[in-house]
């Protein structure tokens, strides 16, 4: 996504607009799938599964080809593919064989020379735009059966919490007010109120606009500023009409999905504690057509210090508002982000995430710009508010400028750098392991490293020799004899190790930033934060880690691999820290406290694949945050000392851990927290899923 695309995720004073930006318990039984058919579930059942699995692949891939087959290269070609099929076989064989090789290369060359004499289709990274149209008629529209039985339900809610809609007002034009105010009278939520301040707007009409809907429903009420105050003292204007349980902020030329309200008070019967609740959102042209959604995480605090992604719709339990104080003046163009920070600095209660579109963010010409000094403003006002919360906190921040409206919090320094123990499992191929250890020591500014080598079972001379020098140098090696088995490994050295922190580091990592570990320790100064990884890239600065997302290709996997590694991603979230379900344990920093805690990696049934995402989960679970960050950016040769685990006797010991994650975990899988359910679980790329792994509430 371009940076002005990014920007467009903000709030904004009137038409203008700114920059800014509950898991399943797993079983407490361990279990060998070597040793059972079927650990407790239905061997068909599984089956079941996985053959599910296996076609959603096969569709997924099948969607991919035939895009490939609509694209102007493929078409162009068309000849020379025909005159292909007519050489002789071996012919065939031989091109192909040198077309790989090119290919391998390719991966070597930057895209734009590759583009002018490589004829190769370019797959789009993003896949949501394309699709969303067909996806909101199919998933994401009302019918009238869905109206009924979203009225028979609200009959049986045990009470129906009153929710002021705050809309303040400024020469909006009349056919936009108007839309805006219908939504809210179409709502099939009955109990709300519409609490209008108007900014002292020029124009005649939105008076007489005003008055008009105030004589037509009683739930609407509006208050005529006598000067124009802009958008924070007009929203305090609006708030102080407002009576009801819980306040929505509608900005006056959007409009609510017309259950929207429904939506809100079905989450508070379920979350009556909570003070802050957000949805899903989207764009809508003038001609009314939806586009660009905005599906988003769970609750994240990290990536809330980035974006203001709750955004758009946004509620909030009204005494919490008014213990918060309002908006603030000053604060214009990023007021919302400040009141949320407010809000939320002071809750207790869980913040609340709906992942349904609930609204829909106009765009029309002229919408999208402002001057630069309005947006410089806007953005040292965000900025200036995340430095007052974390001020408040105690902790002393700087907020670095992240593509020009996003933002870097950057704690301070410890008053000590904690000792961290690195563990470096390897065997032989001392080419990466030279690298990665002198990258430890001299490309790494830390001052209290502790390197643990766990050698299994190197046999060339010349790595023996290297390690017993590394030994005589002070660092430590244990020897792990035995078949490959990383969880073992790993375990094994951090026990001996001593440092506060545990660093998993594949001796196949070499560093290019200096400061990457200290990046990654910063977010330890937070008690709630259990482990950090980095952003890794491969050798050819391709992405090959932003974190794993859970139930990714059946049980877990790296979101947007292959992408540009300055790719910034959908709204960002390639250029932003944020809490994660997971990260590689190719470079994972937890503390050992937690570590022990947890058990280690799981020895005995995660011998090699998933005991990463396994570890993290369980962290998780014990109530801990995952962060990543792309701050700390290094380069992995991924496997390069043990090779692919799809092939041979690997490929089903890998089937093997996989199946375990799916009878330990389960439904899990296919709930990761920080990956919207209305987004699909098979492709690497942006893609939406058919159908959503959310619930329609009403049909429940």
């Amino acid at each position: 996504m371009t940076v002005e695309a990014a920007k467009t995720t903000a709030t904004r004073p009137y038409g203008i607009r700114q920059p800014v930006e509950g898991t399943n318990q797993r079983e407490n039984e361990t279990v060998d799938p070597i040793e059972t058919q079927d650990n407790g579930l239905n061997s068909n059942d599984q089956l079941k599964r996985e053959l599910a699995d296996a076609h959603a692949k096969i569709a997924a891939l099948s969607g991919e080809l035939d895009e490939i087959r609509r694209s102007t290269t493929w078409r162009l070609t068309y000849l020379i593919r025909a005159l292909f099929a007519t050489l002789p076989v071996g012919v065939r064989l031989r091109i192909k064989g040198a077309l790989r090789v090119v290919l391998r290369a390719s991966r070597y060359v930057q895209r734009s020379r590759m583009a002018s004499f490589l004829p190769i289709p370019e797959l789009r990274l993003d896949l949501i735009p394309g699709e969303y149209p067909d996806w909101v008629r199919d998933f994401d529209t009302l019918s009238d059966a869905d109206r009924a039985l979203i009225r028979t339900k609200i009959d049986r809610f045990e009470a129906l919490p009153k929710i002021s809609v705050v809309m303040p007002v400024y020469d909006t034009p009349a056919a936009i007010l108007r839309e805006a105010i219908e939504s809210v009278v179409q709502q099939i939520y009955p109990n709300w109120e519409l609490c209008i301040a108007d900014d002292a707007s020029k124009a005649p009409h939105v008076r007489k606009l005003l008055d008009e809907y105030m004589q037509k429903d009683s739930r609407i009420k509006c208050v005529y500023r006598e000067s124009n105050g802009h958008i924070s003292a007009a929203s305090n204007s609006a708030l102080a009409l407002a009576t009801g349980d819980y306040v929505a902020l509608l900005d006056h030329d959007d409009l609510l999905s017309e259950h929207a309200l429904y939506m809100i008070a079905e989450a508070v019967q379920h979350h009556p504690k909570s003070d802050v609740f957000y949805s899903d959102e989207d764009k809508l042209s003038a001609a009314g057509k939806r586009s660009d959604p905005h599906f988003k995480p769970d609750w994240s605090p990290e990536l809330f210090y980035g974006q203001n992604y709750l955004n758009h719709l946004t509620v909030y339990k009204r005494s919490a508002i008014e213990k918060a104080g309002g908006f603030r003046l000053g604060f214009e163009g990023s007021q919302d982000y400040d009141l949320a920070l407010r809000v939320i600095s002071s809750t207790t209660s869980p913040i609340i995430h709906i992942p349904h579109v609930l609204y829909h963010w106009r765009i029309f010409k002229g919408a999208g710009t402002m001057s630069s000094q309005n947006l410089g403003k806007a953005t040292d006002a965000a900025r200036q508010a995340l430095v007052e919360h974390f001020t408040d906190r105690g902790v002393s921040v700087m907020v670095k400028d992240v593509r020009g409206s996003f933002h870097r919090v950057v704690r301070p320094d410890p008053e000590s750098w904690p000792k961290i123990s690195v563990v470096i499992p390897t065997r032989d191929h001392l080419d990466v392991l030279e690298i990665a250890v002198d990258g430890l020591r001299t490309k790494t500014d830390y001052p209290s490293l502790e390197i643990v080598i766990a050698d299994n079972e190197s046999t060339l001379p010349e790595t023996l020799t290297y390690l017993a020098k590394l030994k005589e140098q002070g660092v430590q090696i244990i020897e792990c004899k035995g078949a490959f088995n990383y969880s073992e490994i790993n375990n094994k050295a951090v026990a001996i190790s001593t440092g506060e922190l545990v660093l998993l580091l594949n001796n196949d990592i070499s560093m290019l930033d200096v400061g990457w570990l200290k990046e990654m320790v910063r977010y330890f100064a937070d008690p709630e934060v259990g482990i950090v990884g980095p952003k890794l890239l491969y050798p050819d600065g391709s992405l090959q880690h932003a974190g794993v997302i859970i139930g990714l290709g059946g049980v877990a996997g790296h979101r947007c691999v292959g992408f540009p590694g300055d790719e910034p991603g959908r709204f960002a979230r390639l250029a932003l820290a944020q809490d994660v379900s997971c990260v590689t344990g190719a470079c994972l920093l937890m503390r050992r406290s937690i570590y022990e805690e947890v058990g280690g990696l799981d020895a005995h049934n995660l011998r090699v694949a998933f005991n990463d995402v396994d570890l993290c989960l369980r962290v998780q679970e014990a109530g801990y945050r995952i962060i990543w960050t792309p701050y700390a950016v290094l380069n992995h040769h991924e496997s390069k000392s043990r090779g692919s685990d799809l092939e041979g006797e690997k490929l089903a010991r890998f089937q093997r851990e996989a199946h375990f994650m799916r009878t330990r975990w389960g439904q899990r899988l296919a709930s990761d927290r920080f990956f919207n359910p209305n987004l699909s679980l098979q492709t690497v790329r942006p893609a939406l899923a058919h159908p959503p792994r959310v619930q329609k509430p009403w049909k429940h």
